[in-house]
């Protein structure tokens, strides 16, 4: 392949040796790097050049010569042109399977360490599962009409033309197409920037980003579209703040999380549209009692909660031992997580704001000794909280993970620096059908 500037047209051959960390297979022509859009792990395609790259290069599939054994027909009939997913064509064992290896790796390049056991990996439906997320909203004047969905997988300057979506909760999936019609009739049509999806229990709300004053006519049609489809409809004319029900006049968000313990009660916790929430309930409920079996909480066990969100993992927790500490950067989040426990009857939950990505080493909190603490921080992970947490009395740490890099290098700092084990580990299938590792370890003094 000719290693000028320009792009070739011609397709060329490639036999994929590995699987990226974004679900793309991985090649190598003429000893440089090259990502192949639909190839999976030992097929050998023919693939055309999409861009090049100083240190990669990327391609697409063009042909198929000769498949992995994994490879299946994806479900979805947009595929091939939408971003939201990117391995439906690999079967629901392989996904998995690549994800553990994902993990393995990170722990061992990264982190220098491997767990002494490895869990079995969680997983649940893998269909209509997504309860929340956002959807861009583009009117393409060449169209003549609106897109609404996820961005292209060849260019996500543009939005996908889809008409459903197969992973999306079912109160909205199948609508999608019927969304772009509903924004397509406003008279404000360029001014819908986006619209998010939040779903609880009982409720699915669509949040309508408007960057311009929606006129009685277009909120009466927003309205009727949510009393037609049993959809709560909320506003967005400005920052996050400024979201509010249009239809009804007051929905209520909230999901239960029923407790694998009959000496334990649920808890339920509201929430707010734009509030943080796991994507997938299903795979959520079975998550926090998985954190539960590792944290292993007793009666007289003092617990501390960091990242706590809404009091996903608080709540179940405080239920079972004498006190615990939620703590979370986000205020409106920690107001909601105190409700949430006088809502559930439960007054030995303690709840604070701090930015946990800055030093909080003076608080009365950070000061206490807790016998164990459960971390479930962002992209980012805790590595600056694990420069003076967790205590020497701590003796367990239950680390819950979007992102195996940054869990590899915490796991290092645990291990190295604070004396603990790795004592397991493994990865919860909370994104289906995409690259994205959810996981969970135990650490043990």
């Amino acid at each position: 392949m000719s290693r000028s500037n320009s792009v070739p047209a011609t397709p060329f051959e490639a036999t994929i040796t590995d699987l990226g960390h974004d679900g793309r297979g991985v090649a190598r022509i003429d000893g440089k790097a090259l990502f192949v859009s639909g190839a999976l792990l030992g097929e050998r395609v023919m693939a055309r050049l999409r861009k090049r790259h100083r240190h990669f290069d990327e391609a697409e599939v063009v042909e198929v010569i000769e498949p992995s054994p994994h490879r299946v027909e994806p479900r979805c009939r947009h595929f091939a042109e939408c971003s939201g997913c990117s391995l439906q064509h690999l079967d629901a064992e392989a996904q998995i399977a690549a994800k553990q290896r994902v993990l393995a790796e990170n722990f061992e390049r990264i982190g220098k360490v491997a767990p002494a056991q490895w869990l079995p990996p969680l997983t649940g439906e893998p269909w209509a599962y997504r309860r929340k997320g956002r959807l861009s909203v583009r009117h393409v004047l060449k169209k003549g009409r609106v897109l609404v969905g996820f961005r292209e997988e060849t260019n996500p300057r543009f939005v996908a033309d889809i008409q459903q979506c197969e992973v999306l909760h079912p109160a909205i999936g199948p609508r999608i197409g019927l969304l772009a019609e509903l924004v397509n009739g406003l008279d404000a049509v360029d001014a819908i920037a986006q619209i998010e999806f939040a779903g609880g229990d009982d409720t699915m709300a669509l949040v309508f980003r408007h960057l311009q004053p929606l006129g009685e006519a277009d909120l009466a049609a927003l309205t009727a579209f949510g009393q037609k489809h049993a959809l709560a409809i909320y506003l967005q004319p400005g920052n996050n703040s400024s979201v509010h029900p249009l239809w009804p006049a007051q929905p209520r968000l909230a999901f239960r999380i029923a407790s694998d313990d009959a000496r334990f009660a649920d808890v339920e916790l509201e929430f707010e549209p734009l509030d943080f929430v796991q994507v997938n309930a299903n795979m959520n409920q079975r998550m926090v009692a998985h954190a539960m079996a590792l944290l292993d909480p007793q009666p007289t066990d003092r617990v501390l909660d960091l990242f706590c969100g809404l009091g996903n993992f608080t709540l179940p927790i405080a239920r079972r031992v004498a006190e615990v500490v939620g703590v979370e950067g986000e205020h409106g989040l920690v107001q909601r997580a105190a409700q949430n426990a006088a809502r559930n009857g439960i007054d030995n939950a303690r709840f604070h704001v701090a930015n946990l990505f800055e030093d909080q080493r003076t608080s009365d909190w950070a000061r206490t000794p807790w016998d164990k603490v459960l971390l479930d921080p962002p992209r980012a992970g805790a590595d600056q909280l694990l420069a003076y947490l967790p205590h020497r009395q701590t003796r367990r740490v239950v680390y819950v993970s979007c992102h195996p890099a940054s869990l590899a290098r915490d796991a290092g700092i645990l291990v190295n620096q604070h004396g603990f084990t790795l004592a397991s580990a493994g990865v919860m299938d909370m994104f289906p059908h995409t690259a994205h590792v959810e996981s969970i370890a135990l650490f043990e003094r």
